[in-house]
């Protein structure tokens, strides 16, 4: 199996161009949660409204990557592999260790989410009964295969999955509109979306893929293909499938994509449409898991630490995790998010030095100050049962977590860098 360079920068003779990158992260963020979230958003919202909303909070969450990914491309290391030089080496333990448990539990949800809606198209199209934990094993399975294999194997599923996904999510658009018409977009609804939390919504729903977009973006052969792969990837790959879902539900008053297949005559093809949807973003998953774990299990191969992550993962999905999927996300963006911003202040503003010199310190306390720092900040921000909601900053909590920790450690980079070697 070749090197997939968990532990070292990908050499420039391995990079790739932008626009295969970007599929990747197209193929990433079409999934069935997006389409729950867009089915909500499309019954609580005017549809103008939401169309703003989702097109508004998208563009944010591709600047977001961008700039986190800017630094994957430029470092060529993986998310964890750049926290050893910004929280220690035993510092980015700590934290690798929380990305690869989020990781692989996000993974068994999105198993778990699978099975369920499997459960469900087999039903429908075939009339068979299929047991739910069988299916999340069996999807489990399928989906951490390609993370064994890496990056390779991911791009390579991204690139024929891609378009017929398109294909086949179009074709259920254009036959939604033949048989119910399109009048219902603009009727009136109640609204229990409010324009920022919609946004925030948006936003929140692949903030965390934002945040380790370095896991794929080191692939980039520059740093322009980084930022145009990961802006067009999470702006597109992120808008499109919950602008789909607001009018295949508007349209059809069902919020199920099993049913609204099925009805619309492509019962076969809407299964191929959700394998293919969550095999492609769970993989990515599984693979940022097991580079976490790299980073934790020295003398583990990746590969090993992957196939690991994949098993607990499609183990937690049997056992049923999906039924926790709205605080498990919550939690997970509250504890993540901020480690973007601690990253990449340190390399904006601490600069290439930071990257580059002897590793010497077991744990960076500032840096982990200023991570812990941003989650406090999501807590206290974020809606409950989960957050506080004392008060509000941006109104989206997952990126006043990720600019408190930005500001926190700028603020320790230019006070206390050259004074103790930060």
């Amino acid at each position: 199996m070749k090197n997939d360079y968990a532990r070292e920068a990908v050499p420039m003779s391995e990079r790739k161009a932008w626009f295969s990158i970007s599929l990747v992260w197209v193929a990433v963020g079409i999934d069935l949660s997006a389409m729950l979230f867009g089915a909500e958003l499309g019954k609580g919202m005017a549809f103008q409204d939401a169309l703003w909303a989702v097109l508004i909070g998208s563009a944010i969450l591709g600047i977001l990557a961008a700039f986190c990914a800017y630094v994957g491309a430029v470092t060529g290391l993986s998310t964890s592999m750049i926290s050893r030089f910004t929280f220690g080496i035993s510092g980015a333990k700590l934290v690798s260790l929380f990305m690869a448990i989020s990781l692989l539990g996000w993974f068994g949800v999105q198993a778990g989410f699978f099975a369920e809606n499997a459960y469900a198209a087999i039903e429908g199209a075939l009339g068979l009964k299929a047991p739910v934990p069988l299916l999340a094993a069996i999807g489990g399975i399928l989906m951490m295969t390609t993370a064994v294999i890496g990056y390779k194997a991911i791009e390579k599923l991204s690139s024929w999955s891609v378009p017929l996904l398109l294909i086949l999510v179009l074709a259920a658009v254009g036959l939604a509109i033949r048989q119910f018409g399109a009048s219902e977009l603009n009727a009136p609804v109640e609204n229990t979306f409010t324009f920022g939390m919609a946004i925030s919504l948006v936003i929140s729903i692949f903030v965390v893929g934002a945040t380790i977009s370095p896991d794929i973006s080191r692939w980039a052969r520059t740093k322009k293909d980084a930022v145009l792969a990961s802006f067009f990837g999470f702006f597109f790959g992120n808008s499109f499938m919950i602008i789909i879902a607001m009018i295949l539900s508007r349209i059809m008053d069902e919020s199920s994509l099993t049913t609204i297949m099925i009805t619309v005559g492509l019962g076969i093809p809407g299964i191929l449409v959700l394998i293919l949807a969550q095999w492609t973003t769970n993989t990515s998953n599984a693979y940022s898991s097991g580079l976490s774990l790299s980073v934790i299990f020295t003398k583990t191969s990746k590969v090993t630490l992957t196939l690991i992550a994949g098993i607990v993962g499609t183990l937690l999905a049997v056992l049923g995790i999906y039924d926790h999927f709205i605080d498990f996300l919550t939690i997970m963006t509250m504890f993540i998010t901020p480690i973007g911003g601690v990253y990449t202040a340190s390399y904006y503003i601490g600069g290439m030095r930071l990257f580059r010199e002897e590793n010497d310190k077991r744990f960076k306390l500032l840096p982990l100050l200023a991570w812990a720092l941003g989650t406090l900040i999501s807590w206290l921000t974020m809606e409950g049962p989960i957050g506080l909601a004392l008060f509000t900053l941006t109104t989206i909590p997952s990126l006043d977590s990720f600019l408190t920790a930005f500001i926190f450690q700028l603020i320790f980079i230019l006070i206390f860098y050259k004074k103790e070697r930060f």
